[in-house]
């Protein structure tokens, strides 16, 4: 009896499992993954830009309540921009060090990208269990209940991302530099910095605008 096997274009067995009589030849596209990616990206870009929408609608429906001048503290949101953006920086050096093929300053630099994020979300936080202490929560006005959207959804986006980090980085040191982690790191890294620009627009469009009178 003999054994009907699918052999590949030399002649060569599609798989290399010996207890299967039928081979089957599994492939993954290369840019099948970071072309999904791109379109998840394009409809986050929706979600964002309906919150900006509705922020500049009600960004100045403060119901006799305070405005952005009356609460924002720049200097901690210049602060928290400052990790944030630093973050994007030390997230390009790991991906250098990901292209050199070496695991260690790899996972180093991974790790301070998420030391810098999480830094962002505890001064996020902070900022905005002041703002419910001092009477400003999202319930006080239409304008601060479009300020705790938009910037607590860019929160949430942050916080998945480092979940996201976290898991990688125990895939990393697992599995080494395969090709699906790389894939992975490639699209973190389009995360990541999709998360940066947005977070400029929103610190010059909600923080530097809303403090003027």
């Amino acid at each position: 009896m003999s054994t009907i096997t699918a052999s590949g274009a030399h002649g060569a067995p599609l798989s290399k499992d010996p207890s299967s009589r039928f081979y089957v030849l599994e492939h993954h596209p290369e840019n099948g993954t970071l072309l999904g990616f791109w379109l998840y990206l394009m409809s986050d870009c929706l979600i964002f830009a309906c919150l900006f929408a509705v922020y500049a609608v009600l960004g100045r429906s403060y119901a006799a309540g305070p405005s952005g001048a009356d609460l924002f503290d720049l200097p901690l949101v210049a602060l928290n921009t400052s990790l944030l953006l630093l973050s994007s920086i030390t997230y390009g050096f790991a991906m250098l060090e990901m292209q050199k093929k070496k695991l260690k300053p790899t996972l180093v630099w991974l790790g301070i990208t998420g030391l810098l994020g999480a830094g962002f979300i505890s001064l996020e936080l902070y900022e905005f269990a002041h703002l419910i202490h001092e009477g400003a929560g999202p319930g006080r006005s239409a304008f601060l209940s479009a300020f705790f959207t938009l910037v607590g959804t860019h929160g949430l986006h942050v916080s998945f991302g480092l979940i996201w980090l976290v898991v990688l980085m125990v895939q990393l040191n697992k599995h080494g530099l395969t090709g699906p982690n790389k894939r992975r790191l490639m699209c973190l890294s389009m995360f990541w910095h999709f998360l940066d620009v947005v977070w400029i627009g929103v610190f010059t469009f909600v923080y530097l605008m809303g403090v003027l009178p």
